[in-house]
């Protein structure tokens, strides 16, 4: 018998060649894509078309792998279609401004663990976080588990999935943000910053936290002490912290 999570992945599970290219040309989002080493065919070249079209990201692997997603004809591709839709900061931001608030706004460099992911997404639904913004490759998959840990706050709060980080952190401090690194390679306190004003917070990977191309285009880093013998935070605990730093200086 199947659990509820294998179902649900098995929901969104997609294979073969015209599913989905024709879940493409409906404006479906891929979260991701796996194609077969060496596949070479007309319709391959139409899907791979698309998916440069689209931006989508896809990721070549052995026939074994496919042949382990499912068991079915799959043709070569096989992918999941995501559980939300995502968004474009450049879409996002203004409406924000127009809305009169100030941009509170999160960047998960790398993120990988779907429930840290989730978990995050449930504190900064509810710290008043106006985006979650994520990189198209090595985030975690947003699925079933995520949504879960969630609590349903990935379906309330924009997700935006870009290309390149570094783009989305210049254009940031181009409309007026203060880019905020949580850091542990800095003397400053996180509750020395100033979070009043317009803020995109990072929050760096499990393994090896903020890559350093975005540390060097932040305004400011910002470092949680720790006391113990343990050398670091849980990521979603870290954030936690973080935020309701910013909540607590708004509220004040």
């Amino acid at each position: 018998m199947q659990t509820r999570k294998q179902k649900t992945e098995n929901d969104n599970l997609i294979f073969g060649l015209r599913p989905i290219i024709e879940a493409l040309k409906a404006g479906k989002e891929i979260d991701k894509l796996f194609v077969q080493n060496g596949l070479k065919n007309e319709l391959f070249s139409e899907l791979m078309s698309l998916l440069k079209k689209h931006n989508v990201v896809y990721q070549y692997v052995p026939l074994e792998k496919l042949n382990r997603l499912t068991q079915k004809n799959h043709q070569g591709v096989v992918g999941y279609i995501s559980s939300i839709e995502y968004n474009k900061i450049e879409k996002i931001l203004p409406l924000v401004f127009e809305a009169g608030k100030t941009p509170l706004i999160l960047i998960l460099d790398r993120i990988t663990d779907v429930r840290n992911f989730g978990a995050i997404a449930r504190t900064a639904e509810c710290a008043g976080v106006d985006a979650i913004v994520i990189p198209a490759r090595g985030a975690a998959q947003i699925n079933a588990d995520a949504i879960k840990t969630s609590t349903g706050a990935l379906h309330k709060i924009p997700v935006c999935r870009e290309e390149n980080l570094k783009d989305v952190i210049d254009y940031l401090r181009e409309s007026g943000l203060q880019v905020i690194a949580c850091t542990e390679k800095t003397e400053e306190m996180y509750y020395q910053a100033d979070y009043t004003l317009p803020v995109a917070i990072i929050m760096g990977s499990e393994e090896d936290g903020i890559s350093p191309e975005y540390l060097k285009r932040s305004d400011t880093h910002a470092k949680i002490p720790l006391l113990g013998e343990i050398g670091s935070l849980n990521v979603s605990v870290a954030t936690g912290i973080i935020l309701y730093e910013a909540v607590k200086q708004r509220l004040n």
